[in-house]
């Protein structure tokens, strides 16, 4: 019988995307398994497993973390997390106007530029929709406003015309930041972004915390 050469790990992790990983790695796994050969083909599942649950952690239209992965990463972090809620103003426009098909190449876009600045710690999951949430650990009142504020102005100042003629995205972001769990930011997040966006939008909306009044900020 021929000697059936298997494609080694660092050849299977070149230039495919998950789903094509996850079909390899379970056929490789049959193959392994019809010859005998039970502790390789039990590895390759394990691959197989792996990508499966990181899969299911990643939004499937812009790849950054979904809901899923929001829910449970929030409960288990520390105290004096920072939360914005950030929202697509008007992107219901956007979809009528220039379709749903360019609706989608705008997230995906927004998904990088509010990934682009993030801190190490930090991550960005797709809330819902046109919602994102920037989760930022270990960052202080000050530290977190500039990490918002700069990823509204990444978002204004890009070129979006470069997509479409004549299209033009902001955002509105609600930032809160303090002492309660994750979960909670996450509620206060949620009403502030509303203050951004009775503010006119295209603004990031947090409490002073001097004054507990709602600052909302934008250049």
């Amino acid at each position: 019988m021929a000697e059936v050469r298997v494609a080694t790990d660092d050849e299977l992790g070149t230039g495919d995307t998950a789903p094509d990983l996850l079909t390899l790695h379970e056929s490789i796994a049959d193959l392994f398994a019809t010859r005998g050969d039970w502790r390789r083909a039990y590895r390759h599942l394990r691959s197989a497993l792996d990508i499966a649950r990181a899969g299911s952690l990643r939004d499937p239209l812009t790849s950054s973390y979904n809901r899923r992965y929001l829910d449970q990463r929030l409960p288990e972090l520390p105290a004096a997390v920072a939360v914005a809620l950030v929202d697509l103003d008007r992107f219901k426009s956007v979809n009528d106007t220039y379709g749903h098909l360019l609706g989608d190449r705008v997230l995906c876009r927004v998904a990088d530029l509010l990934q682009e600045g993030l801190p190490a710690d930090a991550f960005c999951a797709r809330y819902g929709g046109e919602e994102f949430a920037l989760v930022l650990p270990g960052i202080d009142h000050r530290g977190a406003i500039r990490v918002a504020d700069a990823a509204r102005l990444r978002v204004a100042r890009h070129p979006w015309s470069e997509l479409q003629a004549g299209l033009r995205v902001t955002i509105s972001v609600g930032l809160a930041h303090g002492t309660e769990s994750g979960p909670r930011q996450l509620h206060r997040a949620d009403n502030l972004l509303y203050a951004a966006k009775r503010a006119g939008r295209n603004k990031v909306a947090f409490h002073d915390r001097e004054t507990a009044q709602v600052i909302t900020h934008s250049e």
